[in-house]
Order: C-alpha cells, then sequence, then structure tokens
C-alpha cells in the first residue's frame, strides 16, 4: 500500500470513528443537569489512537471535540468573558477530547499483555479528560457551587458522578472487545 493510500484510508477512518462518536453521543445512559453525560463517546476515539498511534488519534479527538464544541457552541456562551470562552473551549472541547488519542502512549507501558495496556490506556486517557473538565468545572463553572461547597470540591464530585461510571464503562467494553475481537486495535499497514 502506498504512503498516500495509508493516509487516505487513515483519514477516512478517521472520519468514520468521528461519526460514530458524534451518533453514540447522543445516545445517553445518563445526563447531569449543567453539561456532562454517561455515553459510549470515547470509545471510537480511543480506539483511533490504539490503531494508528497517538498523533491520528489526538488529531480525531481534536476535529471530534471541535465538532462537539460547533453543536454546543451555546454552553460557550454561558462563559461572561472571552478568557472563560477561550477556556471553555480548550478545557470543556479540544484538550478534553484530544487527550482522548494518548491512549496508545500508557497503553505501551504494559509490555507484557497488550490487551491489559488497551484497558490501562482507556483507564489514564478517562483521567486526563477529568482533569480536564475539573479544571473547568473549578475554574470557569464557579458560580454554579451550592452554598456550602467550594468550587473545586464541587467540581471534583459534579464531574466525577458522570466520569467514573464513563471511565468504568470504557475500560469494560475495551476488555471485551481486546478479547473478543482484538483485531479491532491493530492495522495491516
Amino acid at each position: 500500500m502506498s504512503k498516500t493510500t495509508s493516509k487516505t484510508r487513515i483519514l477516512v477512518e478517521g472520519a468514520m470513528l468521528i461519526a460514530l462518536a458524534t451518533v453514540l453521543s447522543y445516545l445517553k445512559i445518563m445526563e447531569m443537569p449543567f453539561g456532562g453525560s454517561i455515553t459510549l463517546e470515547m470509545l471510537p476515539l480511543v480506539i483511533m489512537g490504539l490503531r494508528h498511534g497517538p498523533k491520528w488519534g489526538c488529531l480525531t479527538g481534536f476535529v471530534h471535540g471541535l465538532l462537539q464544541m460547533i453543536i454546543g457552541f451555546s454552553n460557550v456562551m454561558y462563559c461572561p468573558t472571552l478568557i472563560s470562552q477561550i477556556g471553555c473551549i480548550l478545557l470543556d472541547y479540544l484538550l478534553a477530547f484530544s487527550v482522548l488519542g494518548l491512549a496508545p502512549v500508557f497503553a505501551s507501558l504494559v509490555k507484557s499483555n497488550k490487551k491489559v495496556g488497551y484497558i490501562l490506556g482507556s483507564v489514564c486517557v478517562c483521567v486526563l479528560r477529568f482533569l480536564c473538565s475539573f479544571l473547568s468545572g473549578w475554574l470557569l463553572w464557579a458560580e454554579y457551587t451550592p452554598d456550602g461547597m467550594t468550587p473545586a470540591y464541587y467540581s471534583l464530585v459534579y464531574n466525577g458522578a458522570y466520569m467514573l461510571p464513563d471511565a468504568i464503562i470504557l475500560a469494560v467494553v475495551v476488555g471485551i472487545l481486546s478479547y473478543a475481537a482484538p483485531k479491532i486495535f491493530w492495522t495491516e499497514e
């Protein structure tokens, strides 16, 4: 396969996985009142990273984050200042989804068992995405903090309430797929 054909194939695959992630973002198991939900939206983006490496994974996550930002742009408008709007765009959309492409970096830490590595990579990128959401909640959405709570604690609890189950579900599904359909995680090039 030529290098051009290979890149085209990866781009098409990335576009398909972005489309799948977008569809999965609408199939919500649970939705929080101020944003965030439990879905399988992250799965296609993590798979892209595991299949083609962090460069392609992060690019796919970035494009998906851009698409999600465009779809939900009214959320950005709730931020009162330009600085907070930029922070929202970065933390809630672009960085939050781009970090999902880093799954292979963490997966490679487990040399003895690739399947365990895939699960570890999935969990680690969920932690990174949680950090983006936590920082956003703490720094940008503090005005929604209930009385008697600090913004940091509220962000931890609020984002943890949907991100922890999301991470567990993702890890379980990646684990099942790595055993039932391992070819999903590698390509013939």
